[in-house]
């Protein structure tokens, strides 16, 4: 067992059910030998503002359908206001959006209803990739 801390992601959504879909597609841990991922759920627009202010967040996932604020608009809030900004996937609920998504500057998109697969998989290379300068 290692003390090393998983990586924390700050999933975002006022729909409990989408929480619900990623966390299952993700799962506790990003392989058998990593550690947990530490998971913060928000559903508002404020308290994803406030932990990306605080820090020691290593990805973003937000809901392009959450009521209010949007995923599409804050991941472009995100992108414009936090210095090195870790990176960001926007969930759509159709696949005709993703010309729209490609203006909020997230780094992946991915369609709902989503495949585990294709989540995970995105999760994985998102986090494995360079943190930015």
């Amino acid at each position: 067992m290692t003390d090393t801390a998983g990586p924390r992601i700050v999933l975002y959504s006022d729909d409990v059910d989408m929480r619900e879909e990623v966390l299952l597609a993700v799962g506790p841990r990003l392989d058998a030998d990593s550690p947990d991922t530490r998971w913060v759920q928000v559903a508002t627009a404020d308290a994803v503002v406030a932990e990306a202010r605080r820090g020691d967040v290593d990805l973003f996932i937000l809901d392009a359908e959450a009521d209010k604020v949007g995923g599409m608009g804050l991941a472009r809030q995100l992108k414009d206001e936090i210095d090195a900004c870790p990176p960001v996937m926007v969930v759509i609920a159709r696949a005709t959006d993703a010309w729209l998504a490609s203006w909020s500057n997230a780094e992946h998109v991915v369609v709902r209803p989503m495949d585990p697969m294709v989540v995970h998989d995105a999760v994985v290379r998102l986090l494995d990739a360079p943190a930015p300068a």
